[in-house]
C-alpha cells in the first residue's frame, strides 16, 4: 500500500523511506501563515494549531485523490504557550534562538491520515527541550553552518544534523521530533490498512 505524504518536508520523506513505507509526495500549497493567524485569532493553542494545519493539508490533498491514504503532518514550537514561527530571515533566526535560549520549550507534532476528502485518524506528540544557555556569538556560529533554504524551510534547529549540540536535555521520540512520530503512523497503518 502506498500513502501519498502532503508534505513539501524532506526529511518526513527520509522518515517514511527509513522506515519502508512507501510513499509518494504531494504537497498540499496550504497557506500555513495565513491557518496560523486565524486560529490564533480565535484563541487556538500550540497543539490545536499544529493538529489542524495537519488536517487541513492532509484533507487538501485526499479530496483529489479519492481511496488514497494522505498523510498530512505539522511542527510547531511553543515557548510558554505561545507559537514561534519558522524565521522569515537569518536575523529572525537569531532572535529565535535567543528566545529559546537557556529555556524549556516543547515541539509539537502533529499527524493526520485522510481518505476520501475526510480525516480518519490523528496523533499529536509533544517533546520537551531544554536549550543551553549559548552567548550570542556560538548561537551565530551555530546558524552559519546552515543554508538560508533550510533554515527558512525547517526552521531554527535541526535536530538530525548539528542541532542537538544547542541542548542542554531533549525529552521525546527523535522521529516526531524530526516531524513524524512515525511508531504511531506505523501501528495505525498495521492495524487498519493491511
Amino acid at each position: 500500500m502506498k500513502i501519498i505524504l502532503a508534505s513539501k518536508s524532506g526529511v518526513r520523506k527520509q522518515i517514511l523511506d527509513k522506515y519502508k513505507i512507501d510513499n509518494e509526495v504531494m504537497i498540499s500549497n496550504v497557506d500555513e501563515d495565513e491557518v496560523k493567524i486565524s486560529l490564533l485569532a480565535e484563541g487556538a493553542d500550540p497543539s490545536v494549531i499544529s493538529k489542524n494545519l495537519a488536517e487541513i493539508k492532509s484533507i487538501k490533498v485526499s479530496s483529489k485523490n479519492p481511496d488514497r491514504l494522505v498523510l498530512g503532518a505539522d511542527s510547531v514550537i511553543s515557548l510558554n504557550g505561545k507559537i514561534i514561527n519558522k524565521p522569515k530571515s537569518r536575523d529572525e533566526a537569531l532572535s529565535i534562538l535567543k528566545k529559546l535560549n537557556n529555556s524549556i520549550h516543547y515541539l509539537i507534532s502533529s499527524v493526520c491520515i485522510s481518505k476520501n476528502g475526510s480525516m480518519i485518524w490523528n496523533h499529536t506528540d509533544t517533546s520537551e527541550l531544554k536549550m543551553k544557555n549559548l552567548t550570542d556569538i556560538l548561537l551565530t556560529k551555530y546558524l552559519d553552518k546552515i543554508k538560508t533554504e533550510t533554515l527558512l524551510a525547517y526552521g531554527v534547529y535541526q535536530i538530525e544534523a548539528d542541532g542537538l549540540e544547542l541542548f542542554e536535555y531533549v525529552k521525546g521520540d527523535r522521529d516526531s521530533i524530526m516531524g513524524l512520530p512515525i511508531k504511531e503512523i506505523i501501528n495505525y497503518i498495521k492495524q487498519y490498512h493491511k
